[in-house]
């Protein structure tokens, strides 16, 4: 089973998105890729900010890459952000992504009216998160 966050997670995670007819659909029209930033929480096994980047087109992740330094993450036409657990709500669908970025819960970078736009692609790669089979870091046994 995947750890989150890690680089076989993504990778489970990209195959999900490109094997999903619901997200291909959604995001038909989607040009622009995203970063995640997964915020340091030592207390909880996450000791340095970690970043994934997606290249998603036209209802396909393209390329992804995990652990890519900060200033390559930055050109990136959207990066969200938010602490680790934020993002462990996200993935276990306790809290909604759209919701989370209109109450400052995780933070946007980019055009927010064009995530709105794309609300359905951006719930279905939440919808997605969710069914990558996850060992969260901070939930390891020992």
């Amino acid at each position: 089973m995947p750890e989150f966050p890690s680089p076989e997670w993504l990778e489970v995670y990209v195959e999900r998105i490109n094997q999903s007819p619901e997200y291909k659909e959604a995001a038909a029209t989607w040009e622009g890729d995203v970063a995640y930033v997964f915020e340091a929480e030592p207390d909880r096994g996450v000791p340095e900010d970690l970043w994934a980047w997606l290249d998603l087109w036209h209802g396909q992740c393209r390329d992804s890459k995990y652990g890519l330094p900060p200033e390559e993450g930055e050109k990136s036409k959207f990066i969200i952000r938010a602490p680790y657990s934020r993002w462990k709500e996200v993935i276990k669908k306790e809290l909604d992504p759209v919701k989370g970025m209109m109450q400052g819960k995780l933070k946007l970078k980019g055009d927010l009216p064009t995530i709105v736009r794309y609300v359905k692609a951006a719930n279905e790669l939440v919808n997605l998160a969710a069914t990558v089979p996850t060992e969260f870091v901070d939930e390891k046994a020992g």
